[in-house]
């Protein structure tokens, strides 16, 4: 059997019935989704199952709504598959299910951490006043110089993630990133998309979220990981019972590095990538990362049974 990694997505694959197909197969999910609601005080089950979509596009929904499908594919994956990961990894908000999965966090300080994270995130910026977009077809330093000819007090505009070769994440302040997302228009190959998220993450207009996320997480005991995970923020480290904090407070104002993460995964010896939640937007980025890769994915009844097939070394499909 191949060695295998674990990828946990996050913000942006949010969509009404992430989680139900499994919810209505495992009574281990059933009794998550009634603890992630307890510990927030949500309906979780009416949130993830029926939405509306603009109810979950809210980053104070969307965090806590995406981490419980993530973590609800992973109780479903983890009974059904008993070999152990060579490593995780988490996009952004995945990094906590990475985390909890890896035996570092307990569940309800997971729920609650990113509960508070949301409304961290929420609360930086005032609605309208910053703005995230992907850039297509241009390499990082031509983005990252676009942006550097526009930032400035006031004006802020920064690479936020590079997801794989020739997409690059934008965040600043809704001005400064119309500027880059026109200038980057204008290039030839250029294009760019304004993304459907409320909040500029991962650039230093949320370090007030920062240093409230810094305060919360003094009140939480982190474990060493029984599995390694890499985090965004640094891809050349791993997190650590000392380092974790550190790491959580740093992933809010520094660029997510998505690629670097996936060929340190290559270069640990992973050949086969599962994609723990939902929707498949990881996958994707990773095919065009390395190609390589066997790429298998868990977000209902069906990709499970597929997945822990070829795991499993079982016959059939």
């Amino acid at each position: 059997m191949g060695k295998f990694g674990l990828v946990f997505p996050g913000q942006g694959t949010q969509h009404p019935g992430m989680g139900q197909d499994l919810y209505r197969s495992h009574q281990s999910v059933r009794d998550l989704f009634a603890e992630a609601g307890d510990v927030v005080g949500r309906d979780m089950v009416s949130l993830c199952f029926t939405g509306p979509q603009e109810l979950l596009d809210l980053t104070i929904n969307t965090q806590i709504a995406v981490l419980t499908a993530d973590l609800a594919a992973w109780r479903a994956f983890s009974e059904r598959v008993e070999a152990k990961p060579l490593v995780m990894a988490g996009h952004s908000l995945g990094e906590y299910a990475a985390l909890h999965a890896a035996g570092a966090v307990g569940l309800r300080d997971c729920l609650s951490l990113v509960c508070r994270r949301a409304e961290f995130h929420q609360e930086a910026v005032p609605e309208g006043e910053g703005a995230m977009a992907a850039i297509l077809g241009l390499p990082r330093e031509e983005v990252e110089a676009l942006c550097r000819d526009r930032d400035r007090e006031g004006h802020a505009v920064t690479v936020s993630s590079e997801n794989a070769p020739g997409q690059i994440v934008i965040s600043g302040h809704t001005e400064a990133v119309s500027d880059v997302v026109a200038a980057a228009g204008a290039v030839e190959n250029g294009r760019a998309v304004i993304l459907p998220i409320s909040v500029p993450c991962h650039c230093r207009l949320l370090q007030g979220a920062a240093e409230r996320l810094a305060d919360s997480l003094g009140h939480i005991e982190f474990q060493d990981c029984a599995v390694p995970v890499i985090p965004n923020c640094d891809p050349s480290l791993l997190h650590s019972r000392e380092r974790t904090k550190d790491l959580l407070v740093r992933q809010i104002i520094s660029p997510v590095r998505w690629r670097e993460t996936i060929e340190r995964m290559a270069a640990m010896g992973v050949d086969t990538v599962v994609e723990i939640g939902p929707k498949r937007i990881l996958s994707g980025l990773i095919r065009r990362i390395d190609r390589r890769f066997r790429l298998l994915n868990v977000e209902d009844e069906a990709s499970l049974e597929r997945t822990a097939s070829a795991l499993n070394g079982e016959t059939g499909e």
